[in-house]
């Protein structure tokens, strides 16, 4: 006789086959899904794209009544419930973008058992009426989405997550399954604590994301550096652009539309009706390139984004690994670009010291960027660097990253520290003056600018004693030694002040070893030729044209019922379709990711596409 685990692992199996269209769980998608089918709270750290939805809908599917997934994502709630009714799940959301006929309708549906999953705002558990509402419902289990949004030191904090303790305590019998993409050991502690999750099962799955090439470039015209990344390596493909503020978001995406890449703004500063249209457009529409801040993305489905690229510098590996998992939620190969400079590190160590908060605030928001910086400076293997800061072995090279690639030199940097610092220390000490890089810069390396004549600092003795470098390698001295703490930036003009430690350097207790600067930009397109990942992008040449005439199939259907493409089917399906080219509905039933309702409602379409393909 089957055991009862055995019996709710052939049920979930079931409903991942019947459902979602696959025939094997991935990782620990299976033991997440049957501990919480059991009954079991559990904590689920999975990289983006590693399939965590699955972990509570088919629970939700499997066990009697409803349910309840609270996310943060208001914007995005219609596209998640279109992808799911897509599948022939039952499912809706309740948040305040609803009118008060279609509030009733969802409450209505929720209470008959009508409903498989209903989604909700955190705010929402806030509120008596729907607190009383889910008392006179069923419910199945409560998924807490983006969970590191409870953290008070994360990159998403989102205080109403710190009333969420309150589900246990008002329905202890239902299960809770706390999910995120990004989470060191110390977060997934705080996350625990404040969800009064202590006593739940951890499932930790690797964060490595093989498919995506990680690239750090020294940043010299970021937007034509950008411009030159997206027309040799992603042109037409959909992307994500980080900038730090809203006037550079504007300004890229001005840049790049006059040099024909389809570009859109995103930014708080727009307003809603224009941030949710460009957010729409970016879902439904293929190609389009998203210029935005870090308001931007989280939550977003879009399987088949090829790139996130980062014009500054973002002020923690948690917030750069949460961003770059945007892209290649499918699996195929892309691209995580980061433009990094010496004016960024000076920026973001100015705002630490002008924002709110204790001092303890700012030095937890000091180390996050110290982290952040170690990965720009980085010589070894940067997704090892990455890898190891969430608390997983490293390993030796990966062979899809820019220092795998096109491995750099180091180079023993004492002595140019020593003169570098020494310039800071004679303006201070001997002419009680303070200046920022550049005019530090040009003192080394000689030149009579007219700030330097006019201020005399041309009679200094370190006047010209660094002419063995580039102007661009003097950057990157500053701005290891600002990343090393052994250098440090104040007021508002970014001028350089000593630190305590720099006495180790200048008295020869501390040795510095520094990255080679390239003479030129690195060929990106040379770095991906290499990839491990790139050819399993690669179709054989006959699907080639068979999938371009799926894509068009898909992306007129979805037009026609107003959802993003991926809704219909991801591009990984339409792929394996191009490639199998199957000739009956039994054939197509076994492509991964054709689940019975998407059968019957495509079934005879694709076939017919692929009977009209020429031969």
């Amino acid at each position: 006789m089957a055991s009862p685990t055995d019996l709710r692992t052939s049920e979930a199996l079931q409903v991942l086959r019947r459902v979602f269209g696959y025939d094997t769980f991935r990782g620990f998608q299976q033991d997440v899904i049957d501990h919480v089918v059991a009954g079991g709270d559990a904590l689920v750290l999975m990289p983006t794209g590693g399939g965590k939805s699955l972990c509570y809908q088919i629970p939700a599917l499997v066990r009697p009544g409803v349910g309840v997934v609270v996310s943060p994502l208001i914007a995005l709630m219609q596209d998640q419930v279109d992808a799911l009714t897509a599948l022939g799940v039952r499912a809706g959301f309740l948040n305040s973008t609803l009118d008060l006929d279609a509030r009733r309708r969802v409450e209505a549906a929720f209470l008959a058992g009508d409903l498989d999953l209903l989604y909700l705002a955190p705010e929402a558990l806030g509120s008596r009426a729907t607190v009383q509402l889910l008392d006179r419902g069923k419910i199945a289990l409560f998924a807490i989405d983006e969970a590191h949004c409870v953290s008070q030191w994360g990159h998403d904090f989102r205080p109403d997550y710190l009333a969420l303790s309150m589900l246990h305590e008002r329905w202890p019998e239902v299960p809770r399954i706390a999910l995120t993409a990004t989470a060191t050991s110390a977060t997934r502690t705080e996350i625990a604590t404040r969800l009064d999750l202590t006593g739940a099962r951890h499932f930790v799955a690797s964060f490595d994301r093989p498919n995506i090439q990680y690239r750090i470039v020294p940043k010299r015209e970021p937007r034509k550096q950008l411009l030159g990344l997206l027309r040799d390596e992603h042109p037409g493909d959909a992307g994500i652009v980080y900038c730090l503020s809203r006037a550079s978001v504007e300004k890229t995406a001005e840049f790049l539309t006059a040099n024909g890449i389809a570009a859109l703004p995103y930014h708080a500063g727009l307003d809603a009706s224009v941030r949710a249209r460009n957010q729409q457009r970016f879902l439904r529409e293929e190609g389009l390139v998203m210029v935005a801040t870090i308001a931007f993305g989280m939550g977003i489905d879009k399987p088949d984004v090829r790139f996130v690229a980062h014009l500054d510098l973002p002020k923690s590996v948690e917030g750069y690994y949460q961003e770059t998992g945007r892209a290649g939620r499918d699996g195929l190969p892309s691209t995580a670009w980061l433009a990094y400079g010496l004016q960024d590190v000076v920026q973001q160590r100015k705002l630490i010291e002008t924002s709110e908060g204790d001092l303890a605030h700012r030095r937890g928001l000091a180390r996050h960027l110290d982290a952040m910086l170690a990965l720009c400076e980085t010589v070894r293997c940067r997704r090892s660097q990455l890898l190891e800061y969430f608390g997983e072995p490293g390993t030796p090279g990966c062979g899809n990253c820019d220092t795998c690639l096109e491995p750099p030199e180091s180079w023993d940097g004492t002595i140019a520290a020593q003169k570098l610092l020494s310039t800071v220390f004679r303006l201070d000490r001997e002419r009680n003056q303070r200046f920022g890089a550049g005019h530090c810069i040009d003192i080394l390396l000689g030149r009579r600018s007219e700030k330097v004549a006019q201020f005399g600092h041309d009679s200094l003795t370190v006047f010209g004693i660094g002419g063995e470098l580039r102007e661009a390698e003097w950057r990157g001295v500053v701005r290891h030694l600002l990343a090393e703490g052994l250098l440090a930036v104040e007021g508002d003009y970014g001028t350089l002040v000593l630190t305590e430690t720099s006495a180790e350097v200048l008295g020869r207790r501390r040795s510095v070893l520094l990255r080679r600067e390239p003479e030129r930009p690195t060929s990106g397109r040379a770095g991906r030729s290499r990839g491990t990942a790139t050819a399993t992008a690669e179709l054989p040449p006959a699907a080639a044209p068979v999938f371009e005439r799926l894509r068009a199939w898909r992306a007129a259907a979805a037009k026609e019922q107003g959802v993003p493409a991926y809704v219909i089917f991801h591009d990984a399906t339409l792929r394996q379709i191009a490639t199998d080219a199957p000739t009956s509905l039994t054939e197509l039933s076994t492509v991964s990711g054709v689940g019975e309702n998407k059968l019957a409602k495509y079934g005879e379409q694709i076939l017919t596409v692929l009977a009209d393909a020429p031969a």
